[in-house]
């Protein structure tokens, strides 16, 4: 459901958020910055912008499209809504938040929630969704609508976001460098991030590596998932796990997008894919909570630990078509210890069991709890 107070909403670029900003605020009077005669107008004088909207009626919404190429407008944002009350509502969307940052921008001191859009996930998709198609081409709108144009819409998406996101905003001054890391990250997706490491194997310098990370981050094209260590008194240093926001986009970047899948990229994309999905469900259903991934020194994992004050959730992923046993010794462990109050095993199958109190769900059964809230309940 759309907010009732004003937002940013920030999410990759391509995901279709002025799509659905066209169905729930066609009525608001819309800034689309993308737009270089609007750009241009505003951008030598933001001032201009309050004068336009302070006049409105109450409850009037207005929409500031890619709002990060003028972040001086949030000043005149701010100033509109003090000065009606906040009964001027605003939608502030934006691909990057980094700009905002980096511009030390006025992000209004909360007077706008924050919000966060994904690309499809499977409720949205419903009797047309497909999981092999969602690991092979991923869910941006553009691509899982348009499946004979799949190849070439991420092609494109690709190219587009090395040279807009990061060249033209300046993200980074080398973009050969940036994209030797980008290929080394994405052979990384999934799995545990030595930084050290991925900046020998990418030839480029770890505070390189480290800020483009964090470009990654801010553009919103992937996020990092922390070690989880439950009740310790000391904390141990674990590597963070880094998952990007879309499987498609992943092998397009690797070059494999027109390759069929091998078994060991089926499931790490099936883990990504579920990752996403879970934070998608929490971001959506409002729930809170953190996201981790957990392992002992003696190796024992679980994928995904969902957490939220004294809650926590166990997830472990097999893109296996048969689960077995021991896919959930590290659930048992910590269901054992009591460190989590609940487990589940998402496979690719079709059976719905219990195996010593992890429940065994086929993914459809799995996306159905997370996003009616049962999860999370």
């Amino acid at each position: 459901m759309p907010p009732s107070t004003s937002f940013f909403l920030f999410g990759p670029r391509g995901t279709g958020k002025s799509t659905w900003i066209d169905a729930h605020y066609n009525r608001a009077q819309r800034f689309d910055f993308l737009k270089n005669d609007v750009l241009l107008r505003y951008i030598g004088e933001p001032q201009r912008l309050r004068r336009e909207v302070e006049g409105k009626e109450e409850g009037s919404w207005v929409v500031l499209d890619e709002v990060q190429k003028v972040p001086s407008l949030l000043n005149e944002v701010q100033s509109v809504m003090h000065d009606r009350h906040d009964k001027i509502k605003f939608c502030l969307t934006g691909s990057s938040a980094r700009k905002l940052k980096s511009s030390q921008a006025n992000l209004l001191a909360g007077r706008a929630i924050q919000k966060l859009f994904f690309p499809l996930v499977s409720k949205e998709l419903g009797a047309d969704f497909d999981l092999e198609r969602c690991l092979r081409y991923g869910t941006l709108p553009l691509v899982y609508t348009r499946p004979p144009l799949a190849i070439q819409t991420l092609e494109a998406y690709v190219g587009t976001y090395l040279k807009e996101e990061i060249q033209q905003e300046a993200l980074s001054r080398n973009l050969e460098s940036f994209s030797r890391f980008l290929k080394v990250a994405a052979l990384m997706n999934g799995q545990v991030v030595n930084v050290a490491g991925l900046s020998r194997d990418a030839g480029v310098s770890r505070p390189s590596v480290e800020r483009y990370f964090s470009v990654l981050v801010d553009t919103l094209i992937g996020s990092w998932v922390p070690g989880w260590q439950p009740r310790l008194k000391v904390r141990e240093k674990q590597n963070p796990k880094f998952y990007f926001f879309d499987s498609g986009v992943v092998r397009t970047i690797l070059g494999t997008v027109r390759d069929p899948m091998e078994s060991f990229e089926r499931g790490l994309l099936f883990e990504t894919f579920v990752y996403n999905e879970l934070r998608a469900a929490a971001h959506y259903l409002d729930v809170g909570g953190e996201i981790f991934y957990y392992r002992t020194p003696a190796g024992v994992e679980v994928d995904l630990i969902w957490s939220r004050g004294r809650k926590a959730i166990g997830i472990e992923i097999k893109s296996a078509t048969e689960w077995r046993s021991e896919y959930g010794k590290g659930l048992r462990d910590l269901l054992d210890q009591g460190k989590i109050q609940a487990a589940y095993g998402v496979y690719r199958g079709t059976r719905a069991f219990s195996d010593s109190r992890i429940r065994i769900c086929p993914f459809e059964q799995f996306s159905s709890q997370l996003f009616d809230g049962t999860l999370f309940a």
